[in-house]
């Protein structure tokens, strides 16, 4: 695919492809890595990382949970149900 630069102030831009867009789910301010190897430079889109709470759990110290003191005693902060 051929891209034509464009001058904006003191740097040179170009247009990402609409299917690139919709493929990676990019938004305006969604952040991309760009990554050089001599003339070729390549366009990533990370993906967020999916957080499981049974992988986080195993991750955890043997019988070291945190605790935190007065947590049973704390009232509702939102949409809690008890």
């Amino acid at each position: 695919m051929l891209q034509t630069l464009r001058r904006a102030g003191g740097s040179l831009v170009m247009t990402v492809p609409k299917a690139f867009i919709e493929q990676n789910n990019l938004q305006d301010g969604s952040q991309v890595e760009l990554s050089l190897e001599g003339h070729r430079m390549t366009i990533d889109a990370p993906t967020k990382r999916r957080y499981k709470l049974d992988a986080l759990l195993a991750e955890m110290p043997a019988g070291k949970l945190p605790m935190v003191e007065g947590w049973d005693d704390m009232k509702p902060a939102g949409l809690e149900v008890l």
